[in-house]
C-alpha cells in the first residue's frame, strides 16, 4: 500500500479497498445522508421517482437525518409547504432523526445540529444537500455537499460515486493572539488561494495552532473550505474531538480514526504563523476579496449580523459578548444562535455574572430564533434579512450579491469579534482597538 492522506484513507475504507489515489473514481458506502427544507423536497421527489414511488423505502432509516432550518420562521406559503413535505416523508418512512420545527426536537442550523445530536463521527462519509456540509470534516470524517440527484440516489442505495480528491495541506503554527479567531484564519487562506484555489480538492488543516482551537473553531475552518472550491475540509481527531463525539454519538456506533501518513503526498502546502496574523475581512462581493481590517477601518456600516453555521456557535457569542459587555451598539445588530442548544446556552453562559443573552439585549441587539435566518436571504419576512441596499458586516460565510437579501446590499465577512467591535462604532473597527 502506498502512503495516503486522511481523506484517501477514509474513502478507501468506504469503497472497501486497501488504497485509493487522487483521481480514482470509486463507489463508496455512505454513513449519513442529511437534507433540509430547501433541498429535501427535490431529493425526496427524485428518490421516489427512481425507487418505487409510494412503495419506495430509504436504504437505512437510521442513516437519514432531516433538519428543517433555512426558510422556517416565515409566513411564506411555499416555504411552509417544503417543511410539510419533509414532515410527511419522515412519518411515512418512520425516520427517527427528523428534527421538526415547532416541536421540542427542533434543532436549528443543520451543520451545527449534526454534531450536537451525534451524527458526526471520525472515519465516516457524510453527505448533505448543502455545500457547508463540509463543516463536519472537523471531526475527522469525509463530509461534503451534494445535489438533489446524488442525494436521491444515495437515499435509495446508501452509495455514491465520486472521484478521490487530491489534498492541500494548511499548517497553522504559533499561539493565537486574543484578537484572532478561526474566521480570520480561514478568510486569510481563502484570500490567498482564491475562491477557486481548492476546486475539487481536500483541504487538510494541521499544526499546533489548529489543535489549540476548540471544536467549534475547528468547525469554522472546515465550514468555509467550500468558499475556496474545496471538496471537503478535514482535521485529524485528537482527544478533544473524541471526547465530544463519544459524549454524543447517536446509536453509539463504532468508528475508525484515520491519520495522514507522514510521507503522504500533498498537492500543495502552506504554513502560517498565527501569532503574526492580524484580523481579516472579506470585502463585497466575494469571500476571497481579502483585506486586513486595519486597511478598511472606518468604512461606514448600517447593520451588524452575528449568526449562521459559521458564526452562530457559543464560542462565537462569547467572543462577541466580551466586546459588547457594558456598551451599546450604534447600528442595528442581529444575533441569531445556530441551534436551540446554543440559544439555551445564551441564557446560562455568563460573563461577569451577566448572561450572554442579557449582554446582547443590554447592548441594544435583537436576538432571533435558532435558524439560518438571513444568511441565505430567505423570504422578505426573514429575521435580519437585508431588504434595502445597505452595508452589513456579518459573521456568515458568503457575501455574493443578494446572498443576505437585497442584491445591491454590501456584505463584509469578518469574525464575531470584528463584527461586535464594528457594531459599537457603526463602522468597520479593528477588535484590537477595543480589547484591553
Amino acid at each position: 500500500m502506498h502512503p495516503m492522506t486522511m481523506t484517501e484513507k477514509i474513502l478507501a475504507k468506504a469503497a472497501g479497498r486497501d488504497s485509493v489515489s487522487p483521481g480514482d473514481n470509486v463507489w463508496v458506502n455512505v454513513d449519513v445522508l442529511m437534507t433540509h427544507d430547501v433541498c429535501g423536497p427535490g431529493t425526496i421527489g427524485i428518490f421516489k421517482k427512481h425507487f418505487g414511488g409510494v412503495e419506495a423505502k430509504v436504504w437505512d432509516r437510521e442513516k437519514v437525518v432531516i433538519i428543517p432550518d433555512h426558510y422556517i420562521f416565515t409566513k411564506d406559503a411555499m416555504a411552509n409547504r417544503n417543511v410539510d413535505v419533509l414532515r410527511d416523508f419522515a412519518k411515512e418512512q418512520n425516520l427517527p432523526y427528523f428534527y421538526d420545527v415547532g416541536t421540542n426536537r427542533y434543532k436549528g442550523v443543520c451543520h451545527i445540529a449534526l454534531p450536537e445530536e451525534g451524527h458526526t463521527r471520525p472515519g465516516e462519509v457524510l453527505l448533505g444537500t448543502d455545500s457547508h456540509t463540509c463543516t463536519a470534516g472537523a471531526f475527522g470524517e469525509f463530509a461534503t455537499g451534494v445535489g438533489n440527484t446524488d442525494a436521491g440516489f444515495t437515499m435509495g442505495t446508501g452509495k455514491t460515486w465520486l472521484k478521490v480528491p487530491p489534498t492541500m495541506r494548511f499548517v497553522f503554527h504559533g499561539k493565537m493572539p486574543p484578537y484572532l479567531m478561526a474566521k480570520d484564519l480561514i478568510l486569510a487562506v481563502i484570500g490567498d488561494i482564491g475562491c477557486d484555489g481548492a476546486t475539487y480538492r481536500a483541504m487538510e488543516f494541521d499544526g499546533d495552532g489548529v489543535y489549540a482551537l476548540n471544536i467549534e473553531e475547528r468547525m469554522t475552518l472546515c465550514n468555509m473550505v467550500i468558499e475556496a472550491g474545496g471538496k471537503n475540509g478535514v482535521i485529524y481527531p485528537d482527544q478533544l474531538t473524541l471526547d465530544y463525539v463519544n459524549k454524543r454519538n447517536a446509536g453509539n456506533r463504532p468508528y475508525t480514526v484515520f491519520k495522514s501518513d507522514s510521507d503522504a503526498k500533498f498537492i500543495f502546502e502552506k504554513v502560517y504563523d498565527v501569532s503574526k496574523l492580524e484580523p481579516v475581512i472579506a470585502k463585497p462581493h466575494s469571500p476571497d476579496n481579502k483585506a486586513f481590517v486595519s486597511q478598511v477601518r472606518g468604512t461606514h456600516l448600517d447593520r451588524a449580523y452575528i449568526g449562521s453555521c459559521t458564526g452562530g456557535k457559543i464560542t462565537d457569542f462569547i467572543a462577541a459578548a466580551n466586546i459588547l459587555k457594558g456598551k451599546s451598539v450604534r447600528i442595528d445588530t442581529f444575533v441569531v444562535p445556530a441551534t436551540t442548544e446554543v440559544a439555551s446556552a445564551l441564557k446560562t453562559e455568563t460573563i461577569g455574572g451577566v448572561s450572554l443573552e442579557n449582554i446582547f439585549l443590554n447592548a441594544g441587539a435583537k436576538i432571533g430564533e435558532a435558524s439560518c435566518a438571513a444568511c441565505l436571504g430567505g423570504p422578505s419576512d426573514t429575521f435580519g434579512r437585508l431588504n434595502t441596499p445597505i452595508s452589513c458586516i456579518s459573521t456568515t460565510n458568503r457575501n455574493f450579491p443578494g446572498r443576505m437579501g437585497h442584491k445591491e446590499a454590501k456584505v463584509f465577512l469578518a469574525s464575531p469579534m470584528t463584527v461586535a467591535a464594528s457594531a459599537l462604532k457603526g463602522e468597520i473597527t479593528d477588535p484590537r482597538d477595543l480589547l484591553v
